[in-house]
């Protein structure tokens, strides 16, 4: 049996989840504490990879002695979480523990993937969303967060989003299905939520970056349509910051 964990964290100090040679990441500060709690190197992999600077409401690791695909995990499932969090840092928090069989993959098994990205829409900068949202000043009305949900909805479907795939990426098949995608105000947050089977590398970001078009008046919601088909980078919009990108949910 493996220990499979639910965690969060705040990814605003470390460069991304992945393992990095001398770079601070969420990995490394999770294998440094599964070797104190049980005294032996332990194989921690994630659900997911992500951007320097992305943060994650709900992530899953799977803990395994070092080389063993399986450990024996002498705490009380209870105890799990609170013992992880007794040595890990403040900006990364383990939520809940169960043990999973040899064969489950926090990675491979998963069904789909609930992203959100969050823009802090008002004239004035708040310093409590500073490395937690996108600062946009110009004040858009609910008509416009309305026409950006209407392109949202052209997302949906199994497409080629190899235009919303940062240049450089060596992913070949760049085929996915987004399962339902919106944007909704709350309060003076503008929310995209979107979930699918997979995403490429740096899309929700792109993606939001082209739905910022769509409230500046750039293009128009059925314009999405064209840019995904067009399959080129060059015609979607910005990468948005990765500040306001959280993982938040995970479907097994």
């Amino acid at each position: 049996m493996k220990l499979l964990l639910k965690i969060s964290f705040l990814g605003t100090n470390y460069c991304g989840y992945q393992v990095q040679p001398d770079k601070p990441t969420v990995q490394r500060e999770l294998n440094e504490a599964a070797s104190r709690i049980f005294g032996f190197d332990c194989d921690i992999v994630g659900c997911s990879r992500t951007d320097s600077g992305v943060h994650a409401n709900q992530f899953f690791i799977c803990v395994s002695k070092k080389g063993a695909n399986e450990i024996d995990c002498t705490i009380p499932m209870k105890s799990v979480p609170l013992a992880f969090n007794s040595v890990l840092p403040d900006d990364i928090s383990v939520l809940e523990a169960r043990m999973v069989e040899n064969d489950f993959h926090p990675r491979y098994d998963v069904k789909h993937k609930e992203y959100v990205y969050k823009i802090w829409n008002n004239p004035i900068k708040n310093p409590f969303h500073a490395d937690r949202a996108y600062h946009v000043p110009q004040l858009y009305s609910d008509e416009t967060v309305e026409k950006m949900n209407s392109a949202a909805q052209y997302f949906c479907g199994k497409h080629d989003f190899c235009s919303y795939m940062a240049q450089g990426s060596k992913i070949v098949d760049t085929n996915r299905e987004i399962k339902y995608a919106s944007v909704v105000r709350e309060g003076d947050f503008i929310i995209f939520k979107v979930a699918a089977d997979g995403f490429l590398y740096n899309m929700v970001r792109i993606m939001t970056g082209t739905l910022l078009l769509v409230a500046q008046g750039k293009i128009e919601p059925e314009d999405i349509q064209k840019i995904t088909e067009s399959k080129n980078r060059k015609n979607a919009g910005a990468t948005a910051p990765a500040c306001g990108l959280y993982l938040n949910k995970v479907d097994y």
